[in-house]
């Protein structure tokens, strides 16, 4: 008998960069599926999925910024450019049975709902996966804020966010060698050691509303099932004592 989920309802941060896959722009197609279909495997054993997607596989804001664009401007490119991930991946669920839905901080009607609260929770409740796109809606605030935003008001259990490594370290481990892994940290540790899990305001965000956050590695087939039955390799970010 398959071990039930841990979590009643997540939501599941990935990055732009993570559906990049081996190349160096865009959308690379096998690995948008194998992150779709760890999806609907958690959806099938029981749990309610929402997602934040970023768009750095695509357009970074504070990039365009840097290259000349009003930072303003630069981020809503970087929004809509999440819209287009999330229709993607849309698009991959729904071509594997499973129901989704796209909505919309920045209102587009004609391509997604717009973002209202009540609906989103609902679809879950009914078993459709929900996907925020547009992150906030405004300007000068990340994905990952977007993200502990959306876990606040979807009363989300705890939220994941699938990396390009399998927990957090002390420093990049692709680049020094005798990086510290970490199994298990305070909201607090993450702060004030800077260890760039997320932005500040997700963080703090995160733990005002004492919702954990867990950090696995989305390249490896069947991780999100293993850390939602509370099980797998990954870094554990809760408040202690």
């Amino acid at each position: 008998m398959a071990q039930a989920p841990k979590y009643r309802r997540v939501l599941l941060k990935i990055s732009g960069e993570a559906l990049m896959g081996a190349l160096a722009y865009g959308l690379d197609l096998p690995t948008v599926e194998r992150i779709a279909a760890d999806v609907k495997d958690a959806v099938e054993a029981g749990t309610q999925i929402c997602l934040v997607i970023g768009g750095g596989n695509i357009f970074r804001g504070f990039k365009g910024a840097a290259d000349g664009i009003d930072r303003a401007s630069a981020d809503y490119m970087g929004m809509l450019a999440t819209v287009m991930n999330a229709l993607a991946m849309q698009a991959i669920l729904e071509r594997m049975g499973l129901p989704t839905r796209v909505q919309s901080a920045i209102p587009m009607t004609t391509v997604c709902e717009p973002y209202i609260r009540r609906r989103a929770i609902r679809h879950m409740e009914k078993g459709r996966v929900v996907i925020f796109a547009a992150g906030t809606g405004n300007p000068f605030f990340t994905t990952d804020t977007a993200a502990a935003l959306r876990a606040a008001e979807m009363n989300c259990d705890a939220m994941l966010k699938g990396t390009q490594v399998d927990g957090v370290y002390s420093a990049d481990p692709k680049k020094v060698k005798d990086a510290q892994r970490y199994d298990s940290l305070s909201y607090h540790e993450v702060l004030a050691r800077d260890l760039q899990v997320m932005d500040a305001s997700a963080i703090s965000l995160s733990r005002e509303n004492r919702i954990p956050i867990i950090v696995f590695s989305i390249h490896d087939r069947g991780a999100l099932g293993a850390v939602l039955r509370g099980a797998g390799r990954s870094t554990i970010i809760e408040e202690r004592g």
